[in-house]
């Protein structure tokens, strides 16, 4: 009898500590899946881009990179580090403005803080110097936050259009380049922002990462293979537009829908793969050991290691453990915090906005579908506004946005003036006076463009609950104040052009476009988007 329960305790202290490892994983994964919910739905569904389908095997990829140190892992042993239940916390704090601000992306973040500190509370010190590179790999799952793209995506439109048409001129073929549009006579082709490259660029840099990260060699050979990356995407890019323009005046017109059918997706990013690996080869013959191709990657898995613990004498790290309970609070306090909703605002359509102010007689129009599908607004005005006494117009446009919270923003005309083949002659900011009773002056951005012999003058600015900023950083940070104390995301970009025709001075542009804030600020513009 004795001798069984011997047996019986025996077999208890072998599998006790495995046992609550695994219990204290399960309940640690399905608490950040809870407390993350929101976020990390948001990140999956955006996976179904092409810019961001990688984001599916980013995770798997992660794990194999941790396995694959599994031997220097064992040999380090697994003590744990308090310093991880700080890491997470400061992670789960982040999660935690994520959701009241209703910002997905930075939630995202803090699931990738937390995620980085329990594994931090298990493995310590000593073992994040093998795989902490392996975790940063995460973040290249987590889309880019929406103006960023938008910025970015524009200025990639303005480098691809130039190069094409280099590329183009190159093949002896003559070609009118205005902002994104490529002008081959009998052929328009527009680089839209599907044709940016970002699509190409993003799931390549994380290739590149992964290839530096593999490679055995020199850190500086490491770093050229990453941000080579960029360059790599951007000439390839270029020269598919290139290869449209050549089609075209080879074979007509109906060849180039044939051209950027086949040249897209993977046929462009395995051209681009392949140039990654010409450009490691080489390094590989420069400087170092010259090892052969098979062996200049780190690709082995290596057996486990024979002096692991014995699983009777070991126990999960108890920061782990504290770590693990410190995620289960946060994501009980997630569930009772509830789903945090936006307040509902009144407001009126702006499509009911006047066109008819004092002296100022409007007519509206609209935009094309593909453009308001780009710009993702809820609500909008665009019409054209001129006075009696006055022959040049004034073009007044307001973009509203009664959340931001998924990704919505306001498109900067910095960014999309250039697109339309426009070039930036100045920018300022400008104070108008008389604008706002009892208050200081309005501050505006103020751009003069030229097209050709074509100048115009532009004023615009964000209002976004009763401020009116012109900073577009500035911007995101109200974004997630406004979101966190607030409960509010809602926010509007306010713009106005007006040509300068006929030698037009500039001083009575500024007047023109002064006199109409003037006229729909204060009595108008509050009823239509709220303070």
């Amino acid at each position: 009898m004795d001798q069984a329960v011997s047996r019986r305790d025996v077999r208890s202290s072998v599998f006790a500590g495995p046992l609550v490892f695994g219990v204290a994983t399960v309940f640690a994964v399905a608490a950040l899946g809870l407390m993350f919910r929101d976020g990390l739905e948001t990140m999956v569904r955006d996976w179904s881009k092409e810019e961001y389908s990688h984001g599916y095997i980013i995770p798997l990829i992660a794990i194999l990179l941790v396995i694959q140190k599994r031997r220097e892992l064992s040999a380090v042993g697994f003590g744990g580090a308090w310093t991880g239940v700080l890491v997470a916390l400061a992670g789960l704090t982040v999660g935690l403005m994520g959701d009241l601000s209703t910002i997905y992306m930075v939630a995202q973040y803090g699931f990738l803080i937390a995620l980085f500190g329990i594994v931090f509370s298990f493995v310590g010190w000593r073992g994040m110097r093998h795989i902490w590179l392996a975790l940063v790999y995460l973040a290249f799952m987590i889309p880019l936050p929406t103006f960023l793209y938008a910025n970015l995506s524009a200025e990639m439109q303005l480098i691809s259009s130039s190069l094409g048409v280099w590329f183009i001129r190159l093949m002896g073929i003559s070609v009118f380049l205005s902002g994104n549009i490529i002008d081959l006579g009998v052929y328009k082709l527009q680089v839209a922002e599907a044709c940016s490259g970002l699509r190409y660029m993003f799931p390549l840099m994380s290739f590149g990462f992964l290839i530096a990260y593999l490679y055995r060699g020199p850190f500086w050979h490491k770093a050229i293979l990453f941000l080579s990356t960029m360059p790599i995407t951007l000439v390839m890019n270029s020269f598919r537009i290139g290869l449209i323009g050549m089609a075209v005046e080879r074979w007509g017109i109906a060849s180039a829908e044939g051209v950027l059918h086949y040249t897209q997706g993977w046929v462009i990013f395995m051209a681009c793969v392949a140039i990654l690996f010409a450009e490691a080869w080489i390094l590989n013959r420069v400087g170092g050991e010259r090892r052969p191709m098979h062996r200049a990657f780190r690709l082995d898995f290596p057996k486990p290691a024979a002096n692991l613990q014995s699983a009777a004498r070991w126990t999960p790290p108890k920061p782990y453990l504290g770590a693990v309970g410190l995620v289960l609070l946060a994501a009980v306090g997630s569930i009772a915090m509830g789903e945090r909703v936006e307040a509902a605002l009144e407001r009126q359509s702006l499509a009911t906005f006047p066109m008819r102010i004092g002296d100022w007689k409007g007519r509206q129009f609209a935009l094309d579908g593909k453009i308001l599908d780009a710009l993702d607004v809820d609500d909008y005005i665009m019409a054209n506004f001129r006075r009696p006494q006055d022959a040049n117009r004034v073009n007044f446009y307001v973009a509203y946005y009664a959340s931001q919270r998924a990704g919505q923003a306001a498109h900067s005309p910095r960014s999309c003036i250039p697109g339309g083949g426009w070039r930036i002659e100045d920018l300022t900011q400008r104070s108008i006076d008389n604008v706002i009773p009892g208050r200081q002056s309005l501050g505006v951005n103020r751009v003069v463009i030229q097209k050709g012999n074509v100048k115009q003058l532009v004023y615009y600015w964000f209002r976004q609950q009763g401020r009116n900023l012109t900073n577009e950083y500035v911007i995101k940070w109200y974004l997630f104040w406004d979101g966190v104390t607030r409960n509010r995301t809602d926010g509007a970009l306010i713009r106005l052009v007006t040509p300068m025709l006929d030698g037009d001075p500039i001083d009575d542009a500024d007047q023109r476009l002064s006199g109409f804030v003037r006229a729909i600020y204060s009595p108008l513009i509050p009823a239509y988007v709220p303070q």
